[in-house]
């Protein structure tokens, strides 16, 4: 499947499809803004405006559970670090659920990396994201991380 910019086709999707490509966009916005003087947590705003804050739940690819508060000091961290952008392979509903397939491409000090991604998103019956569930498929980690798995020294975090 071809990639798609998400820029040039979101105005094709309604519903919470396009919430979902919304909250795509925006992040890649506030990644950007993050480079600026006095951007802090605050600057979420505009995300914060397609979730319910105070259900919202972010599972990550190791099984981490995130709320709103942790989820966007995780987020101004990253993104103060980090150039990010993406493309679209898909996008798709069943059963009020959103699932979202990107190619993430990530540079973080000096070191870059591009990444599938697929996310599951829930909404809540105002039409606001309630859980993300993130799934990754990427080139295996170096060989001294690969070492620490064959040891035990990093396990995910059971739910």
């Amino acid at each position: 499947m071809a990639l798609q910019d998400i820029g040039e086709v979101i105005a094709g999707y309604s519903g919470q499809p396009r919430t979902v490509l919304e909250y795509s966009t925006v992040l890649k916005h506030l990644v950007d803004e993050a480079k600026k003087p006095g951007f802090s947590v605050e600057s979420w705003g505009p995300l914060a405006e397609l979730v319910d804050v105070d259900e919202f739940e972010r599972v990550g690819a190791f099984k981490e559970v995130m709320k709103w508060p942790d989820y966007v000091g995780f987020l101004t961290n990253w993104a103060m670090s980090s150039e990010w952008e993406c493309s679209l392979r898909r996008v798709a509903e069943a059963s009020g659920v959103v699932f979202l397939e990107l190619e993430e491409r990530l540079e973080m000090g000096g070191v870059r990396s591009v990444v599938n991604s697929s996310s599951v998103y829930e909404f809540n019956d105002a039409g606001k994201i309630q859980r993300v569930y993130i799934y990754l498929q990427m080139d295996p980690p170096q060989n001294d991380m690969l070492k620490s798995y064959e040891t035990g020294a990093v396990s995910p975090v059971d739910r």
